[in-house]
């Protein structure tokens, strides 16, 4: 069976928090999300182009500065969303950046590392003790093919450079960083018999705002040509993201991408990453050494028991009927 934006459960009275919401694939996630009752908070660098989404959107929404390059901001982002609620269902990290016209961030980190990974790790660590114990609550994670090609491993070293800002394989590497960190924060909670689940998911290649940076010149012709026969349009782009946060039938751990050509477009369904993508001693050096970079340690709640009715933990009552 195919699985579209109509497969989206009601979500009223569930509180969803997307980075990167003003454009591209983390828009039309705001969108969906909020046309099925979440209230949405849309998490921008750029606090006016949020606010016009929130307003294209519709539905319950809000903005909340968020810059991921700053360690400062990612904190007083956080401060600002435990301040106004007291709970988080859905936790999607999808902001990015791909060959950025600079080439460290505030903290002075490899940029696509830096906003792509550590930025979302000190996000996730900073929330989630508004999810920990939330039933149904999800941490989706977004990727990328280009995770295929992140080489080099990771070190404080590697993560400090400045010369990545052009880099495929850097960026390729950070999105290998966003799958290591998605399985070993599934693992972490499932140690602590915590109700979140983490699952990742990848949009294939679609022509959005991360495609305007500044790509090797030989790799212009070729995104080009690619873009043409591979990519599809941003809602469904953000397909997998949507399923991976919504659909009860999806595992814990899983992760999703589109079905055809490569893995570049079609229905969202379980998808194959590389090797790297699967070492477990990998996912727990990259923790620490997060860790470590960020100065966020995370703190995992037990889920509660169920009460009468209620399902049994693990179970995602957030996916509910559809309305």
């Amino acid at each position: 069976m195919t699985w579209s934006a109509a497969d989206v459960p009601d979500l009223s009275g569930r509180t969803a928090l997307v980075t990167g919401a003003s454009g591209g694939i983390g828009r039309e996630t705001a969108r969906v999300l909020a046309a099925h009752g979440a209230h949405v908070v849309l998490a921008c660098r750029s606090e006016q182009r949020a606010r016009a989404v929130a307003e294209w959107a519709g539905g319950s929404t809000e903005v909340v500065e968020l810059d991921l390059a700053s360690l400062d901001s990612v904190r007083r982002a956080a401060a600002r969303v435990r301040d106004r609620h007291a709970r988080l269902d859905l936790l999607v990290n999808n902001a990015g950046v791909m060959f950025p016209s600079y080439g460290r961030t505030a903290d002075g980190f490899e940029v696509h590392l830096g906003v792509n990974h550590l930025g979302h790790f000190a996000l996730t660590g900073l929330l989630l003790g508004l999810m920990s114990g939330v039933p149904g609550s999800r941490v989706v994670t977004v990727g990328s093919l280009a995770h295929r090609v992140g080489l080099g491993g990771f070190d404080a070293d590697r993560a400090r450079s400045g010369s990545g800002r052009r880099s495929v394989t850097a960026y390729g590497r950070s999105k290998l960083a966003n799958l290591l960190f998605a399985r070993e924060l599934q693992r972490r909670l499932t140690a602590a018999g915590a109700a979140t689940v983490s699952l990742a998911a990848h949009p294939g290649l679609s022509p959005t705002g991360l495609w305007h940076g500044d790509p090797p010149a030989v790799l212009r012709p070729v995104v080009a040509a690619g873009m043409r026969w591979l990519a599809q349009p941003a809602q469904a782009a953000a397909l997998p993201s949507l399923r991976a946060a919504t659909d009860p039938q999806v595992p814990r751990g899983a992760y999703l991408g589109p079905a055809r050509r490569f893995g570049s477009r079609g229905a969202p369904v379980p998808a194959r990453s590389s090797r790297a993508a699967r070492d477990a001693a990998a996912q727990a050096r990259l923790w620490e050494l997060s860790e470590e970079l960020t100065g966020v340690r995370y703190e995992f709640a037990s889920a509660p028991g169920p009460g009468p009715g209620e399902p049994a933990a693990g179970v995602c009552p957030v996916m509910g009927s559809r309305g």
